[in-house]
């Protein structure tokens, strides 16, 4: 899988190349700013590109611009980005456009190999993956009441791990459920959330963009 890093912090983007090499991954180029990101990704056609929400000149959110510039343009690309805090405005934003080929991880994830090479190629392969910690703080953010006020304990539960971009057999291994049992609960989530039928991975995005709206 090809990859492209832009992080500005040298170190950590030197550290990344090798690690995701070491992995295995292809990575076609590495910068440190979002400035002429967009054609080097046109012209090099990575399958995912892993970059820094807070970039120069600003250290704002010129990587969350960048990425929506990307999703726009170069549909094809997944989109990781990184942060070194929980900023879930921003990102649930970029989400918003499409959670298909995006991801979202706190920078100490990146200490876990695993967990980063994993996220990688899900996104590549079209997936979508939220931070754990992320995910901790959307619960335990105030909510107004919603649809997602109509969810049962255990229903947010297994909808936070759709939105870590969970399988259903994944969650059942994680509860400690059967199968059957998670897709009575996805079901259940559905139809709370008023999403109507149509392909199970659609409804699965609507979910989480509700639930990260909410």
């Amino acid at each position: 899988m090809r990859v492209i890093v832009v992080e500005d912090a040298v170190l950590l983007r030197e550290g990344l190349v090798r690690v995701l090499s070491e992995a295995g991954f292809t990575v076609l180029a590495s910068t440190g700013q979002a400035h002429g990101l967009l054609p080097l990704v046109r012209q090099q056609s990575p399958d995912v590109i892993v970059l820094d929400i807070r970039l120069p000149p600003t250290y704002t959110d010129e990587g969350v611009r960048a990425a929506v510039e990307i999703r726009r343009h170069c549909s094809g690309v997944g989109v990781l980005l990184l942060s070194q805090y929980v900023e879930t405005g921003s990102a649930v934003q970029v989400m918003a456009q499409d959670a298909r080929g995006f991801g979202y991880l706190l920078k100490e994830r990146i200490a876990a190999l695993g967990d980063l090479t994993e996220a990688i190629r899900r996104i590549g392969a079209g997936g979508s993956v939220i931070d754990p910690e992320v995910v901790a703080r959307l619960l335990r953010r105030h909510r107004a009441a919603g649809p997602m006020d109509t969810l049962t304990h255990r229903e947010r539960e297994v909808l936070a791990l759709i939105a870590e971009g969970r399988s259903n057999e994944a969650i059942a291994r994680r509860m400690t459920v059967s199968g059957k049992t998670v897709e009575t609960h996805v079901r259940n989530i559905f139809t709370k959330l008023g999403l109507e039928s149509s392909t199970t991975d659609h409804r699965r995005v609507l979910a989480v963009l509700t639930y990260l709206r909410a």
